[in-house]
């Protein structure tokens, strides 16, 4: 029999090619340090990271109550480092929330929003320092599955 209401959802991860810079300055910060400060809230944090999730889901992936996974779900989203994306529906018919990480990938910076500039310079240093030899690493990995069968 089909249901009327889905018990699963088909959202996704979505990535965006900017990242979002916190730095030392903002209270933005403050919040989302706060938030990720809990273990607990860490690990849910990187699950919605890999994947969508329920608080079910959470709680069942963690070994958590529900109420627990709901506690740091508020917390997390209320720091703006998680956001709602979709809803379905449990076996008994009550509606939940499914979570994603909100902006991907966040950028921590331990500096002011003044020292933007440097940050700006040490990544296009960085960037050209490791281009050839991460190209080469990867191709050197790639092969290396190959042969192993990994």
């Amino acid at each position: 029999m089909a249901r009327l209401l889905p018990t699963q959802t088909d959202a996704s991860v979505e990535r965006s090619g900017e990242p979002a810079v916190l730095t030392l300055d903002d209270d933005t910060t403050r919040d989302a340090i706060e938030a990720l400060s809990s273990e607990t809230a860490y690990e849910i944090f990187r699950l919605l990271n890999e994947t969508p999730a329920t608080p079910a889901r959470i709680a069942d992936h963690l070994d958590q109550s529900l109420q627990n996974s709901h506690y740091h779900l508020r917390n997390l989203e209320a720091a703006g480092l998680i956001e709602v994306t979709d809803t379905c529906y449990s076996e008994k018919g009550r509606e939940m929330n499914v979570y994603v990480v909100a902006d991907d990938p966040t950028l921590l910076f331990l500096g002011t929003e003044n020292d933007r500039p440097t940050l700006k310079r040490a990544f296009k240093s960085f960037a050209s320092l490791l281009g050839p030899p991460s190209i080469l690493l990867a191709i050197g990995e790639s092969i290396s599955r190959l042969f192993t069968g990994e």
